[in-house]
């Protein structure tokens, strides 16, 4: 066996060894604790009640004041990142079918983005949870501006910044179908799901699903304005993307409905962590 083969065999081992499954849980809840906490300061946004960015960044500041909020940062931290090294794994998982042909190439390597998509968001909030757990954390919309104005200023920077305004456009159009056609049901094991828990895990998806597309859409959709205005200001993220939401006719009606989407695709995490991937 060839020293790559035994590499790619020995993280498929470990993505799928017990420890790292629980660990990877853990992920699972912080993602969903993230997203419940975004959802209530959209709430508070809608009706004037908080300053904080209603954003990843807000979340985990919120979290960073409250009592042993520190620890608290620090488990989300490791969890996200085992949830990171689980998607990793999922990517050797598939490597055999890259030099496939037809649909079991295809298969695989969307299978893989996929599974790149998501190592990297979770490895991102994690890397943005340890900043907080240190006292370095920053404001997302302010860090995303100063890196489109930094892609602004490559070769065809205007262009990847519209690109990556497109990719967040499909990944939220992808959610809110994944949600409507109750796909996520696919990707999990629920065979020792009583009828209860199963209503409950099918109307969270089809809630939070597209609210959180809703809310890349709109990001996505900041992005691309910011491409085509050549302002990194527009590109806002999370919290500018709600704010705009707020500005729309029934803005606060139309905010508190994207906020329990967002709350819903976070209690769906939680439960998500109760039940295996489907194999």
């Amino acid at each position: 066996m060839s020293v790559q083969g035994s590499a790619g065999t020995a993280v498929g081992r470990a993505g799928s060894s017990d420890a790292l499954e629980h660990l990877a849980r853990i992920g699972l809840i912080a993602y969903g604790l993230v997203h419940l906490l975004v959802g209530w300061l959209a709430v508070q946004l809608a009706w004037g009640g908080d300053s904080r960015p209603a954003d990843q960044s807000g979340a985990l500041a919120t979290l960073a004041q409250q009592p042993l909020g520190t620890p608290l940062l620090w488990v989300l931290a490791v969890g996200l990142i085992a949830l990171a090294f689980w998607q990793a794994a999922e990517i050797l998982r598939w490597r055999h079918g890259w030099s496939a042909s037809g649909t079991a190439r295809t298969k695989a390597l969307r299978k893989s983005g996929k599974a790149v998509v998501k190592a990297t968001v979770h490895l991102a909030l994690a890397v943005l949870a340890i900043r907080f757990a240190t006292g370095g954390g920053q404001n997302s919309s302010s860090t995303q501006q100063q890196t489109a104005a930094g892609v602004f200023g490559w070769p065809a920077g205007r262009w990847l910044v519209a690109a990556a305004g497109l990719v967040l456009l499909g990944v939220g159009a992808y959610h809110v179908y994944k949600g409507v056609t109750k796909h996520f049901l696919e990707e999990i094991d629920l065979s020792d799901c009583p009828p209860t828990a199963t209503r409950l895990v099918t109307t969270l998806g089809q809630v939070g699903f597209p609210g959180k597309g809703v809310a890349l859409a709109l990001v996505g959709g900041l992005l691309g304005w910011a491409a085509v205005t050549f302002d990194p200001a527009k590109a806002s993220g999370l919290d500018g993307a709600l704010h705009t939401v707020l500005l729309a006719p029934a803005g606060p009606i139309l905010l508190t409905l994207v906020a329990l989407g967002i709350a819903a695709f976070g209690a769906f995490c939680l439960v998500r962590a109760r039940y295996p991937e489907r194999t």
